[in-house]
């Protein structure tokens, strides 16, 4: 699926995961995971799943995510979760966001939940 952008240009899902990925990692995010989740999901192309170590930093890295997108011209069509809970989702349509406090990353266990995907980047 292609993403239709202003001034005609257009961004594949994967370039909007990278550009996630790399947004994140400026902020310092830990274990960053892009999986194509694609021929397995049938809500989204691609997830990027990282932590952050406080509350402060999932807020800048969620804020980071999001203006780097907004540039492309993309908004999260959902949010998701709030700071109190550990874990942020960000839903841009193809490619989904989750950043988590570590506890909560374990809890949940998205990596392993969707070991069935294509890991495209792992940063740890």
């Amino acid at each position: 699926m292609n993403r239709v952008l202003s001034g005609g240009r257009r961004l594949e899902g994967i370039e909007v995961a990278r550009k996630a990925v790399e947004a994140a990692s400026e902020k310092q995010a830990s274990d960053i995971v892009l999986l194509d989740v694609d021929h397995i999901c049938n809500f989204a192309s691609y997830f990027v799943i990282c932590s952050g170590e406080s509350e402060r930093q999932i807020d800048a890295i969620q804020d980071a995510v999001e203006e780097t997108l907004k540039k492309e011209g993309l908004k999260p069509h959902h949010r998701e979760g709030d700071l109190d809970s550990g874990w942020l989702l960000l839903d841009f349509g193809e490619v989904v966001v989750h950043v988590f406090a570590p506890a909560e990353r374990e809890y949940y266990q998205l990596d392993e939940l969707w070991s069935h995907a294509i890991p495209v980047v792992r940063i740890q």
